[in-house]
């Protein structure tokens, strides 16, 4: 088992859609990675039985949780607790990074 990463090393593009990858997965916990490119967003979407957070890597964008929006940069910190919609748009000129953490087997 890899207990040490380097996020840079995870760093993907995907023209279609945002890139997407799953960094570890334990018992309890999943981390992952979410890039996304000028203009590329992840759509506002809610998990029912999970609490998630970003932790903003690198890049900026508007994050929605809720009824609430925000322009949030790198060293950034968002948290979307369960049932709650979020989403979040690529609204710099350079990749937005995101270590993404949530429950296990939630979509």
């Amino acid at each position: 088992m890899n207990c040490f990463y380097n996020w840079r090393e995870h760093v993907g593009v995907q023209k279609e859609k945002f890139y997407k990858t799953t960094l570890w997965q334990g018992e309890h916990l999943m981390l992952g990675m979410n890039c996304l490119e000028p203009g590329q967003q992840q759509q506002a979407h809610a998990h029912d039985g999970a609490d998630k957070f970003y932790f903003v890597l690198e890049g900026s964008g508007r994050f929605t949780v809720g009824n609430e929006v925000c322009e949030v940069e790198a060293g950034g910190i968002i948290i979307a607790p369960a049932r709650i919609e979020h989403g979040v748009v690529n609204t710099g000129l350079e990749r937005l990074s995101l270590l993404v953490g949530i429950t296990p087997g939630i979509k």
